[in-house]
């Protein structure tokens, strides 16, 4: 794909947070007691000739082309492992995937299915942070070891058993306060989802927080249904009020339609979205999505040598097209399963967990970077600052 420029960068593709149900905690009922587990395959006896890990993604439902794109770097992680014999001559490593379709229900009964199977070493978990939030616990209770990509509410990261690639999107609002400031509003408006635990805190606390700290006043805070298909009334809540920007936190393809109706009203200026606006689900509102802007993760231009080296074989892979921020995180998250692996020299599930917990403790680099380190069991990673052009996403700064 030819590239354009834009302040003397090249352009991004990316994706980034989301979650995608709602909280439903109350599927732990069914898990019974906390006790321990089944050790998982080779505990205390080597690396077995294949390793089984379960992905619980949603390939379906609204947060599907995530799914997609996970499902990408889950896959290209494993065919590297087992081509380079990383885990051993004659070991293969495998990946189940489960689709969560968008299902609290679902994914925490997948969860305790892949418990129940001793072939088991490790799960992938949601990256919807309301599936998440349910498997935690469990995870903690019957000892899984359990490694998340985005997910980013509260109560995911919970003890030894449960970590995650990179830390919440939240945190990374701070870096679009720079441009908040250099452009000088004043105030802003905002219209979220709720429903979806990461753009509940979002629309709820982070964004509040940054205008807090910036001196800015919200106008309105308008929350949205799980059912709502027409912005229009709250859109023109919060116009309304007359703020100097407005931030729309919606799911995937309902930015899309959010920001059509948006420009219908009459709103010319920028607006400050959430990386689920990603892997090119602006496409359908064509101009009228252009001037959105968020933070993500990953850059797929970045110059990090670690970064390109992935860049290049996700290019190999997938007929030359660059990598979205879940793709890369998905990829680095199996890395590190199968490197605790490795270090473990075991598929048994204690075993494996002792040896990430040493990795926590080490510089990690991947697709998301060089020399990368871990807090709370949650890989930190700077960040960078896109926007959409009506075409594609545009790099506009990264984080200093």
């Amino acid at each position: 794909m030819k590239r354009s420029r834009l302040s003397g960068h090249s352009p991004r593709r990316r994706l980034a947070a989301l979650g995608a149900a709602a909280l439903g905690l109350s599927v732990l009922a069914a898990c019974g007691s906390s006790g321990s587990s089944a050790s998982g395959p080779g505990g205390g006896e080597g690396i077995p000739d294949s390793v089984k890990l379960v992905a619980s993604i949603p390939l379906t439902g609204p947060a599907a082309f995530a799914g997609a794109e996970a499902e990408k770097g889950y896959d290209l992680a494993m065919n590297e492992i087992n081509e380079s014999g990383f885990l051993g001559e004659g070991v293969t490593l495998e990946i189940e995937k489960k689709d969560t379709q968008a299902s609290v229900q679902k994914a925490a009964s997948d969860f305790t299915a892949a418990i129940a199977d001793k072939d088991v070493t490790a799960v992938l978990g949601s990256l919807s942070s309301g599936e998440a939030v349910a498997q935690s616990p469990i995870a903690e209770q019957k000892k899984m070891p359990v490694v998340y990509i985005q997910a980013g509410s509260p109560g995911i990261v919970l003890g030894d058993y449960t970590y995650r690639f990179p830390t919440p999107m939240a945190q990374y609002y701070d870096i679009l306060s720079q441009r908040v400031k250099e452009e000088g509003w004043s105030s802003i408006g905002i219209v979220y989802a709720p429903w979806i635990p990461t753009l509940k805190e979002l629309g709820e606390s982070a964004i509040p927080t940054m205008a807090e700290d910036l001196g800015m006043e919200v106008t309105a805070s308008v929350a949205t249904q799980q059912t709502t298909q027409d912005f229009s009334a709250p859109i023109q809540q919060v116009l309304a009020s007359h703020p100097d920007v407005v931030s729309i936190l919606q799911i995937g393809p309902a930015n899309a339609t959010a920001m059509k109706q948006l420009r219908e009203a009459g709103y010319e200026g920028k607006v400050l979205g959430n990386s689920s606006a990603g892997a090119d689900t602006l496409l359908p509102a064509g101009e009228a999505g252009a001037g959105m802007l968020w933070p993500v993760d990953f850059d797929a231009a970045s110059e990090d040598p670690s970064t390109q080296e992935f860049v290049e074989k996700y290019h190999k892979a997938n007929a030359g097209k660059d990598p979205f921020p879940y793709a890369a995180e998905a990829y680095d998250a199996t890395w590190f399963v199968a490197r605790a692996v490795k270090e473990a020299d075991s598929a048994g599930r204690e075993d494996v967990v002792a040896a990430m917990k040493d990795l926590t403790g080490q510089p990690f680099s991947g697709a998301l970077g060089t020399d990368l380190s871990f807090e709370d069991n949650s890989l930190q990673v700077k960040g960078a600052v896109i926007e959409w052009d009506g075409k594609e996403e545009q790099f506009l700064y990264a984080a200093k």
